[in-house]
C-alpha cells in the first residue's frame, strides 16, 4: 500500500501535535513541524458501540443492509461499529444475524468495520421496552449460543431482574460478552449486583431505566455510584447537557453512541425500527406515541457536541475513540500513535469531515 501524508494539527494521547501525519495500513510516522499551516484536525477514526442503521438502512434487512449503513457512518467519520439489533422474535433475530455475519465476511470496502454484534435485547424487561418492540423473552441461553455461533456478540444489554439466578450474565461473562445493563425496571440493589457479578456497563444511560431520585436511586444511580463504563447517546434529545456533564464526572468510561437507526441521514418522513413504524421530525425519531425510537445522530456530530459541552479536542476523541475501542479490548486503534492501525478522520476548521481512512484506505 502507498504511503500517505496529511498535515494539520493531530490529537495524539500525548496531546496535540502540529504536523505531519504518515501512513499506510498503519501510522509510520507523526512528524512534529511548527511551519504546518493546515488547521484541519487530526483525529482517530471513531467507534461506534450502538447503532441499527443509517442512510435507509437498516440492520434488522440483512447483509446489503448492513454494508450500507457501515458505508453511510463511514461518511461521518466512523471506521469502527457494531452492528446491533432490535428485540424481536428468534427467526428474525437468526436471519438478521445470518446477515451481519455476511457482511462481516464479505465487507464494505469503503465503510465502517463491523467488528461483531451489540445485542440489544430480547432479554430485557417487557415494562421497560423504550422503542423496542414487544418480544421480550426470558433468558434462553440455547438461543443466545446460537446466535453466538452465527455472529460474534461483543455487547448485549440485559435487565438483571430477568436473570434472577444470574445464569444468562454468566454465560455473557464467560464468553467474553460485555453485558450492559439496560431496559430495566431493576433497583438500584439489583443493578450493583449485576455490577458485582461481572456486567460491564450501561446502555444509552438514563434512557429505559430506573432514574436517580434521592431515596429511590435506581439503575442510573447504581451507574453514576459504580460503573466503569456507560454509552450516552449524545444528540443532547435523550439525555440533557447538564445530565451528561453530571455523568462525565461520575463515570470515568463514559462514551458516546449514536443508537442511529435508518432513518440518519434521511428526510423527514416514515420508517421502520423492526416492526415498530416511526417517524423522522428534525433532530429525532419517535414512535406514534412520541417515544424516542433510536436517533438521527452521527459520530462526527456527537464530536461535535462533546466539543460544545466544554471539553478539548483530546477528551472528545477519548470520549468518541479511545474509550469505546479498548472497552471491546481493540488495543490497534482508537488512538493516533506509531504501529496502530491507520484510522483516521480529517476534520476541517468548522468540524466539517474532510476525509476517512480506515486501515490506510480512504473511504
Amino acid at each position: 500500500m502507498d504511503r500517505t501524508t496529511i498535515e494539520g494539527r493531530i490529537v495524539t494521547p500525548e496531546g496535540i501535535v502540529r504536523g505531519r501525519l504518515i501512513f499506510a495500513s498503519a501510522i509510520e510516522t507523526i512528524e512534529p513541524d511548527d511551519a504546518v499551516t493546515a488547521e484541519r484536525l487530526i483525529v482517530p477514526g471513531f467507534v461506534d458501540l450502538h447503532v441499527h442503521g443509517g442512510g435507509g438502512a437498516d440492520v434488522m434487512e440483512g447483509a446489503e443492509a448492513v454494508r450500507s449503513m457501515a458505508r453511510f457512518h463511514g461518511r461521518h467519520g466512523t471506521t469502527t461499529l457494531l452492528a446491533t439489533t432490535v428485540t424481536h422474535e428468534r427467526p428474525a433475530l437468526a436471519a438478521a444475524f445470518a446477515g451481519i455475519a455476511e457482511a462481516i465476511a464479505d465487507p464494505a470496502a469503503d465503510g465502517a468495520e463491523v467488528a461483531g454484534v451489540h445485542l440489544e435485547g430480547p432479554f430485557i424487561n417487557p415494562e421497560a421496552l423504550g422503542a423496542q418492540p414487544p418480544f421480550a423473552i426470558p433468558p434462553d441461553l440455547e438461543l443466545v449460543s446460537a446466535l453466538h455461533a452465527t455472529a460474534p456478540i461483543r455487547v448485549a444489554t440485559m435487565a438483571p431482574e430477568i436473570d434472577p439466578d444470574g445464569r444468562l450474565l454468566a454465560w455473557f461473562v464467560a464468553h467474553g460478552v460485555r453485558a450492559q445493563i439496560g431496559h430495566t425496571r431493576c433497583s438500584y440493589a439489583e443493578a450493583v449486583a449485576a455490577l458485582e457479578a461481572g456486567a460491564s456497563g450501561f446502555t444509552h444511560l438514563g434512557n429505559a431505566m430506573t432514574g436517580l431520585h434521592h431515596r429511590a436511586p435506581g439503575a442510573l444511580g447504581s451507574a453514576l455510584a459504580h460503573a466503569a463504563h456507560a454509552e450516552v447517546i449524545l444528540d443532547f434529545q435523550h439525555v440533557a447537557e447538564g445530565a451528561v456533564l453530571a455523568a462525565r464526572r461520575a463515570i470515568p468510561g463514559l462514551y458516546a453512541v449514536t443508537d442511529a437507526v435508518a432513518a440518519a441521514g434521511m428526510p423527514d418522513g416514515p420508517y421502520r425500527l423492526g416492526t415498530h413504524p416511526i417517524t423522522k421530525a428534525g433532530p429525532t425519531v419517535r414512535l406514534a406515541d412520541g417515544t424516542l425510537a433510536g436517533s438521527v445522530l452521527t459520530m462526527d456530530r456527537a464530536f461535535a457536541n462533546w466539543l460544545a459541552l466544554g471539553l478539548d479536542e483530546a477528551e472528545a476523541v477519548r470520549r468518541t475513540s479511545t474509550i469505546a475501542a479498548g472497552y471491546l479490548g481493540l488495543e490497534d486503534r482508537g488512538r493516533l500513535a506509531l504501529g496502530l492501525r491507520a484510522d483516521l478522520v480529517a476534520l476541517d476548521p468548522g468540524g466539517r469531515v474532510e476525509a476517512v481512512w480506515r486501515e490506510g484506505r480512504r473511504i
